[in-house]
């Protein structure tokens, strides 16, 4: 699982780096979840690190001046639907 969140924050809408972000893990093929403080995305081991990889250089690309990402590895009883370990 990766959890991200990309600055600087804007109040008034969606800024570039934000949207570059979700288009990586939604086109890297992760199960994504929205929260007010970050984003999270689930999927096997090399489906996240080349996501990662991407989402660090295309938001940058995009504006983003701080990145903060977190990476975990789930076992299958962590797994919310119980699948393989990602």
């Amino acid at each position: 699982m990766v959890e991200f969140t990309t600055e600087p924050f804007e109040l008034d809408g969606f800024p570039d780096h934000a949207k570059a972000a979700r288009r990586v893990v939604d086109e890297a093929g992760l199960d994504v979840s929205v929260g007010p403080f970050g984003t999270s995305a689930e999927g096997d081991a090399e489906q996240a690190l080349a996501a990662v990889t991407r989402l660090l250089r295309e938001t940058l690309e995009a504006g983003a001046t701080r990145i903060s990402v977190q990476i975990s590895v789930l076992g299958d009883e962590q797994s919310p639907e119980g699948g393989g370990t990602p």
